[in-house]
């Protein structure tokens, strides 16, 4: 069975004190869903807040939690290190984004229905390959530029579609969970936190039919 998940790059928060996070290490991926912890989410504000606080035209040190999620809010686009993250439990293996992957382009997996391929990043480099009606994942190829030896993972280009609306179900549970937790640490723009994920992660707009098997 596969697991797909959106992930988001976990942050390096040994001196983030605008609000309680999670104690989880850096430089890894946490999985968005309704099932995470306050700190968790906690956590995943403050990946956000400082990814996005660096790319506007205002270079000044955040101060305290209302500036941090304001300047996320006053960015052009939210930038969200991650992508989807793929796992086989059959095989074992295990495919996640590469480096300068976004998650907010999630909805282009839906264009591989249509024969295109994508670049899932760098340092790890996944490879993602058409075979017929199939699709072929590989982790890591590094510089390779013939098809790489190992197990990859196979995708059943037809499952696609009810493999995504469970990943929006996750993101949706996130954006709810996010929703409420702004309402408690930043009341005043908990309304314009959700509408902004929302928009520049493409939560809530419609996806095609669902099919195929799959696991939250």
């Amino acid at each position: 069975m596969l697991i797909v998940n959106a992930v988001l790059e976990t942050p390096d928060t040994v001196d983030f004190s605008f609000w309680p996070v999670a104690g989880l290490p850096p430089y890894q991926f946490m999985a968005l869903s309704g099932s995470m912890s306050p700190l968790e989410v906690g956590s995943a504000l403050a990946m956000l807040a400082d990814c996005n606080s660096q790319t506007g035209d205002d270079d000044r040190p955040l101060t305290d939690a209302s500036e941090a999620i304001r300047r996320l809010l006053e960015t052009d686009k939210v930038i969200a290190p991650g992508g989807l993250r793929v796992h086989d439990t059959r095989t074992n293996v295990t495919v996640r984004p590469g480096c300068c992957c976004g998650l907010e382009d999630w909805r282009e997996w839906l264009d591989i229905a249509d024969g295109e391929t994508l670049w899932l990043g760098h340092d790890p480099s996944p490879r993602l390959e058409h075979a017929g009606e199939v699709l072929q994942l590989w982790p890591d190829i590094g510089d390779a530029q013939e098809t790489p030896a190992g197990q990859p993972i196979e995708i059943v280009v037809g499952d696609l579609p009810g493999i995504l609306h469970t990943v929006q179900e996750g993101l949706q549970g996130f954006l709810y969970l996010t929703k409420q937790w702004a309402t408690h640490h930043v009341p005043t723009l908990a309304e314009d936190l959700a509408a902004r994920l929302d928009e520049d992660l493409a939560i809530n707009a419609p996806l095609p039919g669902t099919s195929g098997q799959h696991a939250p």
